[in-house]
């Protein structure tokens, strides 16, 4: 029997991650929900899914839950949908809740729901990022304990849909928030930055743009499929006295290891206050 799967908040990540699920359960078992309907039933026309009228309605009636919401607004969600999720324990037939806000523990969200032990709501946590929107994402899986194995299993190939998944320890999410979770936009902006220089020598804005993308892809498909260390791969463009190490070295006078190093790092600490 397929799953029923529902998303509580139908922004751009909800969206992409469903738009995976779609590929693998149907869009017919999936529901959407949102404070603004319309912005619900637009997600959910596009894959052919539901809308459900509440977040409760959709906690009673879908086996997976995604909260699709932003850490601000997350303890108000939890605090609706406690008295379904809490029924649904009762009744023998738990939903899963699966968390992608930043900081927000495992912990943090059974102690809001309540619930301990054997009653304890079963929690996983995901940290994807924004190229789940082409099936590229990056989604990192955690879960409570107390969620059984053959469903994160079928948890992971639910999300499968949406990029590669891969399950780590729960300590290291907002290290994960930090780099692949905030990461593609500070790779948007080396891109636009590459493009600029294009255009600064000579070439017009819509060459730039996409020799600086195909660059950056070809060079990230190097990293995973030679499974060569990038400084390797960086020394096999980098000719003695040629033009690559001559930009390298402006690169290094820019400080510009150490600027992507100190984005990363501010991502995670502001990850770990939204906690």
């Amino acid at each position: 029997m397929k799953r029923t799967i529902a998303c509580i908040g139908s922004g751009n990540m909800g969206a992409a991650l469903m738009k995976g699920a779609a590929g693998i359960v149907g869009g017919e078992h999936i529901g959407f929900s949102d404070a603004c309907k319309a912005k619900a039933e637009a997600a959910a026309g596009a894959l052919g899914a539901l809308t459900y009228a509440s977040n409760t309605e959709a906690v009673s009636r879908a086996d997976f839950v995604f909260l699709a919401v932003k850490p601000q607004v997350l303890a108000a969600v939890l605090e609706e949908i406690s008295p379904a999720l809490r029924a649904r324990q009762e009744s023998g037939r738990p939903a899963i809740l699966i968390s992608m806000a930043a900081g927000w523990s495992i912990g943090k969200i059974q102690a809001r729901l309540g619930g301990s032990g054997g009653t304890a709501p079963l929690i996983a946590r995901i940290m994807p990022n924004t190229p789940a929107l082409i099936a590229r994402g990056m989604i990192v899986l955690t879960a409570s304990p107390e969620v059984p194995a053959d469903k994160l299993d079928e948890l992971e190939t639910i999300l499968g849909g949406a990029g590669i998944v891969d399950r780590l320890e729960e300590k290291y999410l907002d290290a994960v928030t930090g780099l692949s979770g905030a990461g593609p936009a500070f790779v948007y902006l080396f891109i636009e930055a590459l493009a600029d220089g294009g255009v600064r020598a000579g070439l017009s804005r819509d060459k730039a743009v996409c020799y600086a993308a195909q660059t950056v892809l070809g060079g990230a498909a190097m990293v995973l499929e030679t499974g060569k260390h990038p400084g390797e791969l960086k020394d096999m463009v980098a000719s003695p006295a040629g033009a690559t190490i001559a930009g390298i070295a402006a690169l290094e006078n820019g400080a510009f290891r150490g600027a992507v190093m100190n984005a990363v790092d501010a991502a995670f600490r502001r990850a770990q206050e939204l906690g």
